[in-house]
């Protein structure tokens, strides 16, 4: 029973459902992860960033700008979620929340305020690569590319290394080599984690009419192109070792991409659903490991 119902029946909503809802209509766990991404981007680059204030009203700016984003999607996307099993119980999909027109103003808003306070926290080029983050999964991916393009997430992609620039470009305008070649990691790294998971629910994917890599050309081929992918991620996530980056960040990379690639190699050889969701939460773990290496390295070097 949705809030709406709760209250007029008289009986009080539930706080706890209540909380759910939201996390889950602003994807708010993505969010966080997103939001993370940019801590990691302010911490990995060797110069002396805007404090720990600022880089916390940053983060808050990041995650803001994740969250009307992630809010939009739900909303465009609330007739083709109502068809796959796995977002069919999404608030805009049952109704739990409804979805208004008044929803668009809402997100409006909380682009404009990430933009503000990015501004204010940071500096504006730190400011625009938070916008440009919300605007690729918003606008890019969900209104341009995903009902029309196979590769649709790898442009989808972009909004998460946007996270690691803002953080990045906060500390150092500018950007160096160590921020640039993370923020390609991240890049890299949505297409094989997110074709990985489109492979083990091909058939929702098909159902709501979501050209995915699989539905398009095939488990078998689509496989195959996660493992190449995995295998460019892995080889780029490297390459901030020989720009400077120590030896914590190059064990992190390492145990975790291969551990990547040992799943994805698994996938490529055996199209099934329980090796498609190994290699997904392996692309997890390489993401968890590679992010925490990042942020650690600096105390080391």
């Amino acid at each position: 029973m949705n809030t709406i119902a709760h209250s007029s029946s008289g009986t009080p909503p539930n706080p706890r459902a209540s909380a759910r809802e939201i996390v889950s209509l602003f994807k708010l766990r993505i969010g966080f992860i997103i939001m993370l991404t940019a801590l990691v981007g302010a911490a990995f680059v060797p110069d002396v960033g805007p404090g720990v204030s600022g880089t916390l009203m940053l983060a808050l700016a990041v995650l803001l700008s994740s969250a009307a984003a992630g809010g939009f999607n739900q909303f465009y996307e609330r007739e083709g979620d109502a068809r796959m099993a796995r977002t069919r119980g999404r608030p805009f999909v049952t109704g739990s929340i409804p979805a208004t027109r008044s929803w668009l103003f809402v997100f409006g808003i909380m682009m404009a305020l990430s933009f503000a306070l990015a501004t204010w926290a940071a500096n504006v080029h730190a400011a625009i690569y938070t916008l440009l983050g919300g605007l690729f999964y918003g606008v890019v991916y969900t209104v341009w590319l995903k009902r029309r393009s196979a590769w649709n997430i790898v442009v989808g992609g972009a909004s998460g290394s946007f996270a690691v620039l803002a953080g990045a470009a906060a500390v150092d305008p500018a950007i160096g080599p160590l921020g640039w070649t993370l923020a390609a990691g991240l890049f890299l790294w949505t297409p094989p984690h997110f074709w990985s998971l489109a492979i083990a629910n091909r058939d929702d994917y098909e159902a709501a009419g979501i050209p995915m890599l699989p539905v398009v050309i095939g488990i078998p081929r689509a496989a195959t192109v996660v493992f190449w992918s995995t295998v460019a991620l892995v080889a780029v996530s490297l390459l901030p070792v020989a720009l400077g980056a120590g030896w914590v960040y190059a064990v992190g990379a390492s145990v975790g991409g291969a551990f990547f690639l040992f799943r994805s190699w698994q996938l490529a050889h055996e199209q099934t659903r329980k090796r498609a969701m190994a290699a997904f939460f392996a692309s997890l773990v390489q993401l968890i490991l590679l992010l925490a290496a990042a942020a650690l390295d600096p105390l080391f070097r």
